[in-house]
């Protein structure tokens, strides 16, 4: 099994933290903490994976790439 990276998007809300997976629609996590959501994102990648190959789709690569532009605000 080949190592892939995902990017994630951790968005915080009025009383935790969200996560998901552009690549892997569906993905999501849930936690109190960046470290608690991170924890549990990487989880749930696993467990998404997991449940594609049970199926027999195809894992797909990873696409998205994460930048950041400074802008004067």
């Amino acid at each position: 099994m080949n190592p892939m990276r995902y990017a994630i998007v951790i968005e915080q809300s009025e009383n935790n933290f969200g996560a998901w997976v552009p690549d892997l629609p569906g993905c999501v996590a849930t936690g109190k903490s960046v470290e608690v959501v991170q924890r549990r994102i990487r989880e749930a990648i696993a467990l998404h994976l997991a449940g594609m190959r049970e199926d027999g789709d195809s894992i797909p690569s990873p696409t998205v790439r994460v930048e950041y532009v400074d802008v004067a605000a």
